[in-house]
């Protein structure tokens, strides 16, 4: 089945609360970038997210951490696309040794996982 990914970095404009924490919403942003890619590369259009199945929200994500989104499509029907998605935390900022520094992670940390229904309308899919 087909697979995307896109890496990004959280920004001080992605907290949202105290603390610099990343609103959990941001990853299913992350999610809809990643499933629009996954249907116009099965599809040749970027179809519809219409639902959520399910949605964890595993680990905080903050400003300066870099988060890698990935999904892939897991079943395909007539019109709809069943898709499944994580998303990682590959690098943190390290400002305990100074304002610069950064770790990347031997272990990326699962900060959200999801599954969604995705659906490309007859009179829109190319492929």
């Amino acid at each position: 089945m087909e697979k995307a990914m896109i890496r990004v970095r959280m920004s001080l404009g992605d907290a949202h609360y105290g603390g610099n924490l990343v609103d959990g919403a941001k990853m299913l942003q992350l999610f809809g970038d990643v499933a629009t890619e996954l249907l116009i590369r099965n599809d040749g259009d970027e179809g519809l997210f219409v639902a959520y199945d399910n949605v964890e929200f595993l680990a905080p994500v903050y400003a300066g951490e870099f988060i890698e989104a990935v999904g892939e499509i897991t079943k395909v029907g007539n019109t709809s696309r069943k898709m499944k998605f994580e998303a990682r935390k590959v690098i943190v900022p390290r400002p305990d040794i100074n304002d610069s520094a950064c770790d990347v992670l031997d272990d990326p940390v699962i900060v959200c996982r999801a599954e969604g229904t995705c659906v490309v309308p007859k009179d829109k899919k190319r492929k």
